[in-house]
């Protein structure tokens, strides 16, 4: 899979400011050992599993890793493309599209991005924009929502790169874009356009990726980021109070996660007989296993095995034109002065 980064781009002198898109990862194929090697990598980070290692790591190298990897990969394979990964695919035309916005809106600006966990890694892609004499850059991780398990765990890996350059760049960071304008109207005009024939469900569930409760009461910002998103999407699409509502999906282990879980929310709207739920997932700016298959495929499944009517799985942002601008946009307001 070709990767769109300074290096790539044409025989032009390289710009010296770039912007580093970050986005989570994803295994190399659809096969037990490269899931098995994204998988280690991914739960061996404290920012994402926050238990002591000596307790985390017999569990996940004796238990997790032996079992899980193969399941994990029959579930990738469901959702693989030609072209591979639907998350490497359209992260890839995301950072191509946005270094062509930005040139025909006259910014010379380089667009790289890099995975947290896989490949192509942070510190891989920082050399490559060091060796075509980079001074300034912006990270821009992919995620709407603060979590310090996403947005702070990719600053960190971007620091520590960093700490081992005599000569750095100047930085920036984008913490979050959880109530930008641009990217919730790129939301809503993707929601209008699949209610364009039918008009809106019985309910539209917004469908968060989950993190245990804990991370909340210690002082984590993603639920209330989360319920603020929902909220400015229901206002913008002028859905009424029952019309809609906020779940959280990706349940793992045996803690407490943050609540209503998606799978249980789903099986009781289907169990109340409702004739058609739609769901989309704000948290997510590119469809991925999270999408397709765990709301597409088993959501779907869950809701009419319960008794529910319709089930329409509303697709991410992806390489959509208005979601193009709206990082164009945010991108620039974090570039003033550049």
């Amino acid at each position: 899979m070709p990767r769109f980064t300074a290096a790539s781009s044409s025989a032009r002198p390289p710009s010296r400011t770039a912007i580093l898109l970050v986005q989570l990862g994803t295994p190399d194929a659809p096969e037990p050992g490269a899931v098995r090697r994204y998988l280690s990598e991914f739960l061996s980070d404290p920012r994402v599993v926050e238990i002591p290692a000596p307790v985390w790591k017999p569990i996940l190298h004796g238990v997790i890793l032996r079992r899980r990897p193969a399941e994990s990969a029959r579930k990738y394979a469901s959702v693989w493309t030609p072209e591979g990964s639907p998350l490497m695919v359209n992260t890839v035309r995301q950072a191509s599209l946005l270094r062509g916005w930005l040139g025909h809106h006259g910014h010379d600006v380089d667009v790289a991005f890099a995975m947290r966990y896989g490949n192509p890694s942070i510190a891989e892609v920082l050399r490559e924009l060091r060796e075509q004499g980079l001074q300034r850059l912006l990270v821009l991780p992919l995620y709407p929502q603060y979590a310090a398990s996403t947005t702070a765990t990719a600053i960190d890996a971007v620091m520590r790169e960093l700490a081992q350059w005599r000569r750095q760049p100047e930085l920036r960071t984008v913490r979050s874009f959880h109530d930008d304008e641009g990217w919730l109207d790129a939301i809503v005009q993707r929601i209008r356009a699949e209610w364009t024939h039918d008009g809106p469900p019985d309910r539209l569930l917004m469908s968060f990726h989950g993190v245990p409760r804990r991370t909340t009461l210690a002082g984590d910002p993603y639920h209330e980021e989360c319920l603020a998103s929902a909220a400015l999407l229901a206002k913008r699409l002028g859905l009424p109070p029952e019309g809609w509502g906020v779940s959280f999906q990706s349940r793992f282990g045996r803690a407490e996660w943050l609540q209503p879980y998606t799978a249980r929310t789903l099986a009781e709207l289907g169990r109340d007989g409702l004739r058609r739920v739609d769901v989309v997932c704000p948290g997510f700016v590119s469809d991925c296993l999270e999408t397709l298959e765990e709301i597409a495929i088993e959501g779907r499944e869950t809701f009419l095995a319960s008794g529910g009517g319709e089930f329409r799985f509303l697709p991410c942002l992806n390489d959509s034109p208005a979601f193009v601008e709206a990082l164009g946009r945010l991108a620039l307001r974090h570039l003033s002065g550049w």
